[in-house]
């Protein structure tokens, strides 16, 4: 029987809940076999029929269902009572409240005898074929606790058995979370419940948990679609550091002051490529994962910036060492972290700064072991120190986000910058060479602050007037010649305002819906506990999925590696590419990311010409007439979608690529992150790699091809990303190691995806009707573009696949506009700046594209979005060139 009690000790009935036994024992023992169902084995323990959840085994099933109804009506402060049968064991009857979230207290507990009559047997029979074991006591006096087939044996010889029966009271344990994760499985969810683990030993880890599986429940619950985020990080979680690093340290920092970057290595790669320093002195605790070409340079006398080589030499923490290195070597850099005993003051980081302004170094200084993420956080004196003073120009600060009591391995970095132009680049870097970081990881920190921020007591104090930053008179090192002409250069993310937001057709990912099978599995990868290897192990999920979608095969020597974004395993092929001395070909119409990301690490490229009239795919002469004039060439290849233009390459078409580029002993990247989501492939047969290949003779070993995917589109997860990369070539695979900075998928995103991969790879009806369902609804997308696009002046050059087209601004170069923040003349570069300020539509230029006139626009957007998208398009037809046009409804 069960009670609520709350917090005026009234009492409700619950409901009652007992085990008991089929009542036709002599029956059971003929029908129970070997392969008994699971549902048939339950009938024979229990009068109530399955209540779906995984106490159900146990006979427990309806104390299950009572306890989670309860907790959707019991008030914060109530108890809910509950006497239990112990035959289930009791360690299964305690799980079933701790795994709910509740603190349970033993009030009473006794032994009542089993009747005489009592056919156990059924008992036995579920012992044989599971691994669970009942609890049944010999007699009253009996401590020590033996299983049904003990006690059934010990019955038949005359003995007397008996059973616990106890008496707990329990109390959720941060009841408003709690009853949020329960209204989240509720509504739709219920399946993950069985995978829900609440019970915590140390109550640390469940004070961060928690909350964080409530903020998770609701945002899942709020967002059909993953919002659209900065690639500097997210708004929310940039303010809720701003925060934390205004309430506990009195630094009145903003948004604008914080990038954030996948991890503190990360970080500190993208600025040292950014600047490009011929020297740079890195902390010897901080070099493990910088590139070892850096390690092992010896170009410190003559360093030639121009080549953008970098030169790292390791360094001691101890700052007086560290200093006197610096005054020697004069570096152009210098990335350090500091000695505990240094760090409690701020002596040694105005000594820094006084170095390195002396000599014209930039400094990046690392505090991560030194941030405390807690209510009472120790000394710090990098933080006292910008509480009472601007950070110089020349400085910034990195810290690295690991300190968490759930998942060591779950990083999050942010740098501190409040040097207006560094702050800017530093965004601008992580858009290029990582795309964006980890959402799910922001939520996790931004959770953790929000918990501190609303924890701290406002101060009622003014903030108190710091000193400006000290004016840098010597030349300090700018960033490097090619980042500086990429930067100047490409297109980027375009942020909303609190007055005016944006929309964007600009971005290569998906603002679908997203279906809840897929909220369902990041639920449940978090909501677990002591989740195996082998369940995060997506291997042979993707080694079936590749062989399934492109005939390509993955064998035991294919080396397997998975980034958070398809973008930054690019970026680092290019990075081989360069060790290699290669060339990198584009064809004409290249995502311009990617384009832009090799020109910023001043990889040498080279485009191969495409035409409109055939999709803008490589032509198989046109590539030879390439590769004649390079050697050590790689060619990028983006199919069976091509990725920006939305066409498709057949199996005949990769074949023939493939048999000139193996002539040529080319190195082929084949990136498929765009494929997944054709929806007009009418004629175009489906691609057989493993045959293609096994057709080619090449005399020239350079030869390879290399896999690179992306899952999001694959698996219908916008907005979460998981990219892999599939190689052969051990010496690549060694060279690419060589770079180990890499961003890795955490092990919760490795088990949503093997969930997902299963269902695709099984082709589970439902997830398959999704992928169906999402197709379709991008055909309609494109379909109605087509017609506004053409309706307004624009020639579109229509797609087969994918989430963009190209089209044409004809009617439109050539004409002026005015309007608050433009004026000119119109043509295929402006035109974005243009539609951008008066309509508020964002879409990517012919600089982005590469092809002379053509702009791209992304069409996977929320429906209400597209809809808005369709009549900005519309009124800037009529501001430009006047009259009205139609704009149909969308589907």
């Amino acid at each position: 029987m069960g009670i609520i009690v709350d917090q005026n000790l009234t009492k409700m009935p619950l409901i009652s809940a007992f085990q008991i036994l089929n009542p036709n024992p002599e029956a059971m023992s003929k029908i129970v076999t070997e392969n008994s169902s699971e549902e048939f084995l339950y009938s024979l323990s229990n009068y109530c029929a399955l209540q779906g959840f995984v106490e159900d085994q146990f006979g427990l099933g309806l104390i299950a269902r009572a306890v989670e109804e309860g907790i959707s009506v019991i008030k914060p402060s109530g108890l809910m009572v509950f006497n239990m049968g112990g035959r289930p064991g009791q360690g299964v009857c305690e799980r079933l409240f701790l795994r709910r979230g509740f603190r349970i207290n033993k009030l009473w507990q006794t032994k009542i005898m089993q009747a005489a009559d009592t056919d156990i047997s059924a008992l036995v029979e579920i012992e044989k074929n599971s691994r669970h074991r009942f609890e049944f006591f010999m007699d009253l006096v009996g401590d020590q606790p033996v299983c049904a087939r003990t006690a059934w044996a010990y019955m038949k010889s005359g003995g007397r058995i008996s059973h616990a029966l106890s008496v707990y009271s329990c109390q959720l344990r941060q009841p408003n979370q709690v009853k949020k994760i329960f209204e989240f499985l509720k509504d739709g969810f219920h399946e993950v419940s069985s995978s829900l683990d609440l019970s915590f030993d140390d109550d640390s880890v469940a004070d961060e948990k928690i909350p964080f599986l409530a903020y998770l429940a609701s945002f899942l619950q709020e967002n059909t679609s993953n919002p659209c985020e900065p690639p500097a990080g997210c708004l929310n979680f940039r303010n809720l550091v701003a925060g934390f690093m205004k309430s506990y340290h009195h630094i009145p920092l903003t948004p604008d002051n914080v990038v954030v970057f996948p991890s503190r290595a990360v970080a500190i790669e993208n600025a040292l490529r950014l600047f490009s320093p011929g020297l740079a002195i890195v902390d010897e605790h901080l070099t493990r994962h910088l590139p070892k070409q850096w390690l092992t340079s010896l170009a410190i006398e003559e360093s030639n910036h121009a080549k953008d080589t970098v030169t790292v030499i390791e360094a001691p923490r101890q700052s007086d060492l560290l200093i006197e290195l610096i005054r020697k070597l004069k570096p152009q850099v210098v990335v350090t972290g500091m000695a505990q005993f240094e760090a409690i003051t701020s002596a040694a980081f105005v000594n820094l700064l006084s170095v390195t302004k002396d000599v014209g170094s930039r400094l990046l200084l690392d505090i991560s072991e030194h941030l405390e993420l807690s209510s009472l956080p120790s000394s710090n004196g990098v933080l006292k120190y910008l509480a009472g003073k601007t950070l110089p120009s020349h400085a910034a600060i990195l810290c690295g986000l690991v300190k968490n009591q759930v998942y060591s391995d779950l990083e999050v970095a942010f740098a501190i910058s409040e040097d207006p132009t560094v702050y800017k680049a530093l965004s601008q870097t992580i858009e290029l060479l990582e795309g964006h970081t980890s959402v799910i990881s922001q939520h996790y920190y931004g959770c953790l602050f929000h918990e501190l921020l609303a924890f701290q007591i406002g101060d009622r104090h003014p903030q108190q007037e710091r000193e400006p930053a000290e004016v840098i008179s010597k030349e300090m090192i700018g960033f490097s010649n090619s980042a500086m002409s990429t930067l100047e250069g490409a297109e980027f993310f375009v942020p909303g305002s609190k007055e005016s937001g944006v929309i964007h057709m600009d971005l290569d990912r998906s603002f679908l819906p997203v279906p809840s099978a897929v909220n369902a599995s990041i639920f449940e990868s978090f909501v677990r506990q002591n989740i195996t290897d082998s369940e995060t192990d997506v291997r042979s999920s993707i080694q079936q999925l590749v062989k399934d979608s492109y005939g390509f095969s993955a064998d035991s020597c294919s080396e397997i590696i998975y980034g958070n974004t398809c973008l930054a395993l690019f970026n680092k092929l290019v990075l081989c590419c360069m060790q290699e001395q290669g060339t990198l070909l584009f064809p004409l119409g290249t995502n311009g990311h990617y384009v832009n990301a090799a020109k910023f690490v001043n990889a040498t490229t080279l485009t191969i010409p495409t035409k409109a009239d055939s999709g803008f795919k490589i032509e198989p002469s046109v590539l030879a007439d390439a590769l004649e004039k390079v050697s050590q060439p790689w060619v990028y290849i983006s199919g069976p979608t091509i990725n920006p233009t939305g066409f498709l390459y057949s199996d005949d078409d990769i074949a023939e690529l493939l048999s000139v580029c193996a002539k040529y002993g080319a190195r082929v990247v084949i990136d498929t992150s765009s494929s997944g989501l054709e929806f007009q492939a009418a004629g175009c047969s489906q691609w057989n790699l493993e045959k293609c290949l096994s057709n080619v003779k090449s005399s020239k070993p350079s030869f390879s091809v290399v896999l690179l995917g992306e899952l999001s589109f694959e698996l219908t997860t916008a907005g979460l990303d998981f990219g892999f990369l599939i190689m052969s070539d051990s010496s690549l695979v060694d060279t690419f190691y060589s770079f180990p900075s890499l961003s890795r998928p955490h092990s919760t995103l490795k088990y949503t995806f093997r969930k997902l991969l299963g269902l695709k790879n099984q082709k589970d009806q439902h997830f398959s009707d999704l992928i169906v369902e999402q197709k379709e609804t991008l055909k309609n997308r494109a379909n109605q573009l087509i017609k506004t696009l053409e309706s307004c002046g624009w020639d579109a050059a229509g797609c087969h696949g994918g989430i963009s087209m190209l089209a044409k601004p004809t009617a439109y170069i050539g004409k002026s506009l005015k309007v608050d923040g433009f004026e000119g003349k119109l043509d295929s570069h402006n035109i974005r700046e243009a539609l951008l300020k008066s309509t508020g539509l964002c879409i990517s230029s012919s600089a982005w594209t590469g092809v002379p006139d053509y702009c791209r626009f992304s069409f996977a957007l929320d429906s209400g979005e597209f809809d808005r998208a369709m009549e900005c398009i519309t009124r800037f037809k009529e501001l430009v060139l006047g009259g009205s046009a139609k704009v149909n409804g969308s589907n």
